[in-house]
């Protein structure tokens, strides 16, 4: 693998590997490098439409970004220490939970970490506030995955649908706070982070990390015996090939 990457490009062609790896392996790694990759490719479209106010800036941060997850699953693949959030993920790998909360777990360590780090890094202190409507706007471009998103998982999770008729929406719950609410609170972890001296932003990041990593646990365990046991029921009927799972996400 070829980290740092420099270019979204460059970002593609790792997430590529990343999922004929995870494919290989057999195990769930692959379901957020594919839906990942989906995303970071129409954030490419977007920088290419010219849509944000800067879009050179916001290359620099897609790919600041993409480097801290390539990074941590390197670490993991070499047995190496990486964020208990990414761990939290990591080490799910193989167990049986839902696609859904596969795709979760690597969201909240992604989004709810590694985007405040990467923001505060390439806009730091009064640099910040220039990058916020951009970082805003990506919201509405990730607001028009979530349909085909839910679309997609629903071919090889043919009882999602039971997180509906349970009473609360539960998947769009999942979705929208993953995609949007996350983002917002990623952009305050970038705003306290931003006016820090590098060696004072440790602490800080550690503790969001002991955060997002307790989310994870709540990801992969929620509360409620019902939500459970639809969550179960869900999992057991779900497909179990990685390969086909990715096959079928792919489909138009």
């Amino acid at each position: 693998m070829a980290i740092p990457a420099k270019t979204i490009d460059e970002v593609l062609n790792e997430l590529d590997l990343i999922i004929d790896e995870t494919v290989a392996d057999n195990n769930f790694l692959g379901i957020f490098a594919y839906v990942y990759r989906r995303t970071t490719a129409q954030i490419k479209q977007a920088i290419l439409e010219n849509q944000f106010g800067d879009n050179e800036r916001m290359e620099l941060l897609d790919v600041e970004f993409a480097n801290l997850y390539l990074t941590a699953y390197q670490q993991y693949r070499a047995g190496k220490t990486c964020s208990s959030s990414w761990m939290a993920a990591f080490n799910a790998k193989n167990d049986s939970i839902t696609i859904m909360q596969h795709l979760m777990l690597g969201m909240n360590a992604h989004i709810n970490l590694d985007l405040g780090i990467a923001a505060a890094t390439i806009a730091p202190a009064d640099k910040l506030p220039l990058l916020k409507t951009d970082f805003m706007k990506v919201n509405q471009i990730l607001s028009g995955l979530v349909n085909e998103m839910q679309r997609r998982v629903s071919k090889v999770s043919r009882l999602m649908f039971l997180l509906d008729l349970a009473g609360k929406n539960t998947d769009e719950l999942i979705v929208n706070f993953s995609m949007s609410k996350a983002r917002e609170q990623s952009w305050n972890l970038a705003c306290v982070l931003a006016v820090l001296p590098v060696h004072g932003q440790k602490p800080v990041i550690d503790l969001a990390d002991e955060a997002v990593s307790a989310f994870g646990s709540v990801i992969k365990n929620p509360p409620g015996k019902f939500l459970k046991f639809i969550l179960k029921f869900i999992a057991y009927f779900e497909e179990k090939n990685v390969k086909y799972i990715i096959v079928k996400l792919r489909e138009v």
